[in-house]
C-alpha cells in the first residue's frame, strides 16, 4: 500500500492524472511525468514498477474517492429523489474534463491488465448501487415493478454502450454520453408522479 502522505507521490499522482485526462493513456510517457512533476525517474520507480502499476493506483484512488463521495450523499437524512439528483451531479463532476484520448484508451488500448482492474472497479461500484438501489425499492423510494436484476442488467450495458463507437459518434465529448446515460438511467427509475398519486 502506498503512504499517499508522501508529497512526491501526490505530485507524480496529480501530474499523471492531469496529462492522462488530456492526452490520454498511451501518448503520455514517464519521461513526461517525471518531468512535469519536477521528480526524478528514480523516484518513480520507488513507487510504480511501470506505467501500468500508476494507471491502476490512479483508478483505484479515483474510484475509492468517488465511492466515498456516493456514500456521503446516500447517507444524508434527504429525500431519495435529492441523492438521485446529487449522484447524477457527482458523475457528471467526475467526469467533467476527461479527453476522447482517455475515455477510448481505458476501453479499447490500455491493454488487459488495466480493462481487467478498470472493469473490476466499475463492478465494485455497481454491485453498491444496486444494494442501495434494493434497499430504496423496500422503503418504496424506487418502482417495485422493477427487478434489481434488470437494474444491474441495465448498467451493465450501459457499460457496453459507452464502448459502443457509433453511439459515440452521436455527442460532442464522452461526458455527453455518459450524462446522457446516467440521466436516463436515473430518472427512468424512479416512481412516476402518477403513481405516487395512486
Amino acid at each position: 500500500m502506498q503512504d499517499f502522505e508522501n508529497p512526491k507521490l501526490q505530485k507524480i499522482y496529480t501530474t499523471a492524472k492531469s496529462l492522462f485526462w488530456k492526452f490520454g493513456i498511451k501518448r503520455v510517457s514517464i519521461e513526461e511525468i517525471c518531468r512535469e512533476a519536477n521528480v526524478s525517474k528514480m523516484t518513480f520507480y520507488k513507487h510504480f514498477s511501470n506505467k501500468v502499476d500508476l494507471v491502476k493506483f490512479l483508478l483505484d484512488r479515483i474510484t475509492d474517492e468517488a465511492k466515498a463521495k456516493y456514500r456521503e450523499i446516500m447517507h444524508q437524512e434527504i429525500p431519495f429523489q435529492e441523492k438521485v439528483k446529487q449522484s447524477v451531479q457527482l458523475k457528471m463532476e467526475q467526469t467533467d474534463d476527461v479527453s476522447q484520448e482517455f475515455f477510448v484508451d481505458i476501453h479499447k488500448n490500455a491493454g488487459p491488465e488495466i480493462l481487467d482492474f478498470f472493469n473490476q472497479k466499475l463492478q465494485e461500484g455497481i454491485q453498491l448501487v444496486i444494494n442501495d438501489y434494493v434497499d430504496a425499492q423496500k422503503r418504496g423510494d424506487i418502482r417495485p415493478d422493477i427487478k434489481p436484476e434488470f437494474i444491474l442488467y441495465f448498467l451493465n450495458q450501459m457499460i457496453k454502450m459507452v464502448r459502443d463507437e457509433s453511439l459515440i459518434r452521436l455527442y460532442d465529448s464522452p461526458q455527453d454520453l455518459i450524462m446522457e446515460l446516467t440521466n436516463f438511467f436515473f430518472y427512468g427509475i424512479l416512481p412516476r408522479n402518477d403513481e405516487e398519486k395512486g
